[in-house]
């Protein structure tokens, strides 16, 4: 457990040393910006488009800045072979993946902390609470496909694709699938057949992260216990697989 708590601080104390607060404060500011400027152009439910517009804003910068260090400091690691040198001592693999792990969580849990902080002048506290625990949710879960990614390919433009493209279409995959109803549920065609099943078997696999961290909560205050529990209950689900999954690749691989 210390081991684990040690590095989850060597990874807070990276966050601070490469000012990555710094540009979570400029994503604020940038968000605020935005905000200021739709309300002065809105005509009618001016605090609806301006909460709504933040928090799109705040939440694909979460996912952006999170991913992105998270790939990128794993890859730095493999470069200057430190997780070499960590490895060579007395720690278990499990021990230094969970203790990163928990490092990077951390970090998440601070930013969705600050981001929901800065929807409370819109929103009530309980919504904004609501928000701001599923955005930390859908962090965990990138945060997990990030280690996965950057284990495998150990660089930075092929792990940050691959972590986007899954987070475009786990965001997406209700729509695809709407889309697929309409468009193959009547097909004969062995080939819109076989689509029609791939999607769904997508939608099997992919977390719905479509009814993660909505803005709907925060225009319509439409959040309740039930959402967050689903959302919990995913989060569990899919870290833990996407964990195993991970461990699974650093035992097997000679380092």
């Amino acid at each position: 457990m210390k081991q684990i708590i040690t590095l989850a601080t060597l990874v807070a104390l990276e966050a601070l040393r490469t000012s990555f607060f710094v540009v979570i404060v400029m994503l604020l500011l940038v968000g605020f910006g935005l905000s200021i400027f739709i309300g002065q152009t809105a005509i009618v439910e001016t605090v609806n488009y301006q909460s709504s517009l933040l928090a799109a804003f705040l939440r694909l910068s979460a996912i952006y800045v999170i991913s992105l260090f998270v790939i990128t400091s794993m890859v730095h690691e493999f470069h200057n072979n430190s997780i070499y040198l960590w490895l060579s001592l007395s720690l278990q693999r499990s021990s230094y993946f969970i203790g990163k792990f928990s490092g990077f969580a951390l970090i998440a849990l601070l930013t969705a902390t600050l981001f929901g902080l800065a929807l409370l002048n819109y929103v009530p506290y309980s919504q904004v609470g609501l928000w701001s625990l599923s955005l930390f949710c859908e962090l965990l879960i990138v945060i997990a496909v990030s280690l996965l990614c950057v284990l495998t390919f150990h660089q930075v433009v092929q792990s940050f694709s691959m972590v986007l493209g899954f987070y475009i279409l786990a965001r997406s995959i209700g729509a695809i699938q709407l889309m697929a109803l309409n468009s193959l549920s009547n097909s004969q065609s062995l080939t819109d057949q076989f689509i029609n099943g791939f999607i769904k078997l997508l939608a099997m696999l992919l977390p719905n992260l479509e009814n993660f961290t909505q803005s709907a909560w925060l225009v319509y205050h439409t959040g309740s216990f039930n959402s967050l529990i689903e959302i919990l209950l995913q989060t569990a689900i899919y870290v833990i697989l996407l964990i195993s999954m991970s461990l699974f690749d650093i035992y097997r691989k000679n380092l």
